[in-house]
């Protein structure tokens, strides 16, 4: 692994992590609740760009390894973040709040996966 490739997952992991944190802060601001509305929101919006992404790679764009894993590994990998996820789930478990965890944990999982099928669809329509 060369030290270039590094250096663009770093970069990317900067900007994933500010903008996880950014978007994260503002989401849970705006619902002004204890429910993790912006962990969740992160998740399934890096989901489906995840998905969008995996079209675009598969169908039409080429970039360097040092670019691909800029995007996939340093902004999303960093943008998106399961263990905020583990965390708040945890979080709502201990204080009792059993169904909201429930809720949560589902949502968070299957809207994930839905917007990651929902990103690949979307760029395969735009790119054949």
């Amino acid at each position: 692994m060369s030290a270039k490739l590094l250096l663009y997952i770093a970069a990317g992991g900067v900007l994933g992590a500010v903008g996880r944190h950014l978007s994260t802060v503002l989401i849970n601001q705006w619902f002004n609740s204890g429910f993790p509305y912006g962990t969740m929101a992160v998740n399934i919006v890096g989901s489906f760009a995840l998905g969008c992404l995996l079209s675009a790679l598969a169908l039409e764009w080429s970039p360097s390894p040092e670019v691909r894993s800029f995007v996939k590994v340093g902004i999303l990998g960093a943008f998106t973040t399961f263990s905020a996820f583990s965390m708040d789930a945890y979080n709502q478990i201990i204080r009792g709040e059993y169904i909201t965890a429930a809720v949560y944990v589902g949502v968070s999982v299957i809207a994930g996966i839905i917007a990651l099928i929902i990103g690949v669809v979307f760029v395969r329509q735009i790119l054949t």
